[in-house]
């Protein structure tokens, strides 16, 4: 059995004006750098053994933080972790999506939720085939954390995904199971202000 503890990036200027970043580079601002410090610090109490992360500047500096935490080496960077690709949405607003794209409107060039599973599980379950009896940090999205809950709990019906969130589970035997959303070693971690990812992220928010 291996242990995963997904993570999602601390906050960007993106993420505080309420603007879709999917798979557009926004770096961490000051309190997604403080965030991922106080998820590194709660990861501690963990026996974390190694941490990756997508390559987008916001997880990999998070996870970089992280680490540093932990006392372990930076973090091994994996294409398949970026987030959702959400198309032409990216860079506007909410009321701009709401606007140009209204409910049943297709956004063009989204990629859709499965598409993204289809990348994100099977990486996460050759972490864990590689590094068997370990505990592994995943810095990744929300969306690209949304599409593994829904593998692993498909009538799960997950609420928040917050900045600096931990979500932890296990793969035995090559199946990927849900411990704990939310996981309660990451409650001192989370920005009451960040609100849920429907509120983060208006196109994501609109499938189950």
């Amino acid at each position: 059995m291996t242990d995963l503890y997904l993570v999602r990036h601390g906050e960007t200027e993106w993420n505080r004006q309420r603007r879709i970043q999917g798979r557009t580079d926004i770096p961490l601002n000051a309190t997604g750098r403080e965030q991922a410090r106080l998820t590194g610090m709660l990861l501690t109490r963990r026996p974390i053994t190694r941490v990756f992360a997508s390559p987008l500047s916001r997880a990999r500096e998070t996870a970089e933080i992280i680490a540093a935490e932990l006392g372990l080496p930076g973090p091994e960077l994996r294409d398949a972790l970026v987030e959702r690709n959400y198309g032409d949405a990216e860079g506007l607003s909410f009321h701009e999506v709401d606007a140009r794209y209204p409910e049943g409107v297709e956004v063009p060039g989204r990629e859709s939720r499965p598409e993204v599973a289809e990348r994100v599980v099977p990486d996460l379950l050759e972490l864990a085939l590689a590094h068997p009896g370990e505990a592994l940090v995943v810095v990744s999205h929300g969306g690209a954390i949304r599409a593994a809950l829904t593998v692993a709990e498909p009538d799960g019906g997950f609420g928040p995904i917050t900045n600096g969130s931990v979500h932890s589970f296990h793969v035995v035997e090559g199946d990927l199971r849900l411990v704990a959303f939310d996981d309660p070693i990451e409650l001192a971690a989370v920005d009451p202000r960040a609100g849920d990812l429907g509120v983060q992220n208006a196109v994501e928010a609109r499938e189950a």
